[in-house]
């Protein structure tokens, strides 16, 4: 496990809309590629990477390249990535700890 301190307002604006809580809720069991993704949540592929840009900036979500001998030959996949936040007051910070998925 790895421990953080991060800013809190990054955080908790990335989790400040609601299409990206569906984007979380929607990976919560599964990694999916972006256009299953777009299509499951009936949003354009440039709409939804703008969601994820601030999602994994902020490390709640993880994208990544899978390569394959048949077409399509690469497709991005994103999975959400397990994490325990803890907001630490009166200090008003921020920790998270990255848990292992496996």
């Amino acid at each position: 496990m790895k421990k953080k301190k991060i800013d809190l307002v990054p955080f908790f604006d990335a989790l400040a809309h609601p299409i990206r809580l569906r984007i979380i809720k929607a990976l919560l069991h599964k990694e999916k590629f972006i256009s299953e993704l777009a299509k499951e949540l009936q949003i354009s592929r440039p709409l939804l990477y703008m969601h994820l840009n601030k999602l994994e900036r902020v490390g709640i979500v993880t994208t990544y390249i899978k390569h394959f001998d048949k077409p399509p030959y690469a497709r991005k996949y994103i999975k959400a990535n397990i994490l325990l936040v803890k907001l630490l007051l009166p200090e008003l910070e921020l920790e998270i700890i990255e848990r292992s998925s496996g």
